[in-house]
Parts: C-alpha cells; structure tokens; sequence
C-alpha cells in the first residue's frame, strides 16, 4: 500500500473533520499543518498529533516532507493557496468552492495538470445521489425533459449549529468584504452539481434572481457588512433541452439542512432526498408510469471524498469530481450572478 503523508492547509472547524477523516485511511499520515494563528495551530497538531507546524505555505513546501494537500482555507483563499502546491507536483483536495469567480478556478485547473486534484463536493458522498446517477447512465428513465431541485436551509432562522449572529465563523459567510459569495456561493453550488452530476449534463442557460435580507441594524454586526444573498432562485436549461428549477435559502424554516431534486424521463421519474442527515431515493418505473406509482430504491455505501482522494493518489480509481468540475460549476456561479445583476436575464453558459 503506497503510503500518503497529508498536509493540512488551515485549521478551522473543517479542518477537524479532514483530519479525523484521513487519519482512518490506513495508510494515510498527517504530516503537517499551517496556518498563520499560531495558537489556533498548536493547539490543532497537539488534537491531532501532528508533529510539524507552519506559518505559512512558502514555509511548508521548503520543508516539503509531505505528498498532498487538503486545503480548507476560506474561500476567498483557494487560488492563491493552491497554485504553489501544484507547481510543486503536490495532489490537492481543495474544499468548495473552487475559487470565488471563475478566471481562479479556470486557473486552477489548467494548473492541475499531472497531479491529482478534487473539489470537496460533499454531497457526492450521499448513496441515493450515486445509485440515481447510475441509473440515469443506464437509461432507467429515458431522455431527461424537466427536473427540480431545491437546498433548504434554516440557520438564519434557528441555532442548531450556533448563533449566527454572534459567532465570527459564521458572520463572514454573510459579508461579501470577507470573501462570502452567499448562498448561491455556498450552498448553491452543491444544489447545482447535485442536480447536473445527477442528470448527467452540464447547464448551458440560466436566469437567476438573489435576496438578501435585513437581518440586523444598519445591515452590519461589528466588522461585518451583512450583504451577501440569502435566498437565489434560477431557472436552467440543460445540454439537451431540459428545463428546470433551483433554488436554494437559509431561510427554509423546518429544514437544517436538505437537498431534493425530481427529475423527469419520457420514461421514468426519480425523486431523490437527502434529509436529516439520511438519503433515500424513489423511483417511477416501468408499468407503474401508467398508474402514477412510486417505489423506494436500495442505495448501496458509497466511499467518502477523502477516500477516494487517497485512492486516486494511488492509482485505485478516478479523481472525480475534480478542478476541471469545480471550474465549470464556478462558471454557471459567475453566470447566475450576471444574471441576478441584470434583473434575472437568460444568459448562456
């Protein structure tokens, strides 16, 4: 088993989560981290026992005892961040979204070449988006015509994952001047790969509206401007013609943290639902088009994206989704947000 010694670009709350994941992948060593806080540092290598620490990417790659990176720096961070390591032929999972317009992204993926590299879209890691998938590349429901899809989220309206009001972890995704592109930056991008990944076609249209609401005292909280979107709604048309809706909010009230998309064939339905931390998927197929009837589909484990990261350092399975799909899925983001700008106008992609 070839081994893989990880570095860790920032340590976060996210952070925590790569580091737990990776550390169970035999095999895999956390060789280092960084981040300029070097308090918020130590503290991290000594929950993580990670022996070397650094204060700075240039730091690190002269050190350069490591073979790839995880990357859960902020978003506005990415670029800048990345490019050295992949100039130094190191393989890179970078947290999404990719970069905050396009030109990065693009920039990024064509950096990426001979190196692996992946975009952490968590919701590839769901089974009933996966097992849909599949069935779509077989043909289970025929030619794609409508589809809808929706991310609903209520933490603006609810603390289950804290105050956000009070806590600076989550004030900056709320503030464009601390690199937040909003919801449609960062949530919308999940809703829109959940929905194309599963269609099995990229957007080549779309018309977008955004809100952003007053949820505070001259629109601020301390250092934070509260203007980035809370709510965007678009309409999409598919390579084939297919038309359909998303949307996404963190004003969903009821709803932590759920994604859906319907998806229609000429000659089947699918209906897909993460919920609660669960996916399920059902299925309209066969005789029961004709009487309306659904039935659940089994959806077997699928390997998370840390998983399948390492395995494709090692040559054990494809680098997907990776940058050349976190930078198309920024170019429908720029393209939704020219449309906001411009009263909802249908733009091509």
């Amino acid at each position: 088993m070839q081994p893989v010694r990880l570095l860790i670009l920032g340590t976060g709350g996210m952070a925590k989560n790569h580091a737990a994941a990776f550390a169970a992948i035999p095999g895999v060593s956390l060789a280092a981290g960084i981040d300029t806080r070097a308090e918020g540092l130590a503290a991290f290598q000594a929950a993580h026992n990670i022996a070397h620490g650094f204060a700075s990417v240039d730091e690190a790659l002269a050190w350069g005892q490591f073979d790839a990176v995880t990357n859960v720096t902020p978003d506005a961070a990415h670029h800048a961040s990345t490019l050295p390591f992949l100039a130094a032929g190191k393989h890179v999972l970078c947290e999404k979204p990719l970069a905050t317009n396009a030109a990065d992204a693009e920039a990024m993926a064509t950096a990426s070449a001979g190196v692996v590299t992946m975009v952490n879209l968590s919701y590839r890691n769901v089974p009933a988006l996966q097992q849909a998938a599949l069935m779509v590349r077989d043909g289970a429901i025929g030619t794609i015509r409508h589809f809808e899809a929706s991310y609903l989220q209520s933490w603006l309206t609810q603390p289950a994952w804290g105050h956000w009001d009070r806590e600076a972890q989550w004030l900056w995704r709320l503030s464009t001047a601390h690199g937040s592109k909003g919801v449609l930056g960062d949530v919308g991008i999940h809703i829109l790969d959940f929905a194309t990944f599963i269609a099995g076609m990229d957007a080549v249209a779309v018309s977008c509206l955004l809100q952003t609401f007053d949820k505070a005292p001259g629109g601020k909280i301390g250092d934070f401007t509260l203007d980035a979107n809370d709510s965007a709604t678009m309409q999409l048309r598919l390579a084939n013609g297919a038309l359909g809706t998303v949307a996404a909010t963190r004003f969903a009230t009821g709803h932590l943290n759920d994604l859906r998309l319907r998806l229609y064939g000429q000659t089947g339905g699918l209906e897909v639902r993460f919920e609660k931390g669960s996916s399920h998927l059902r299925a309209c197929l066969g005789d029961n088009v004709q009487t309306g009837a659904w039935q659940d589909i089994d959806c077997p484990p699928v390997p998370t994206i840390y998983q399948r990261f390492i395995a494709a350092i090692r040559g054990q399975g494809a680098a997907d989704p990776d940058f050349a799909r976190g930078a198309a899925l920024q170019r429908l983001l720029d393209r939704a947000e020219t449309s906001a700008g411009d009263a909802g106008r249908l733009l091509t992609i």
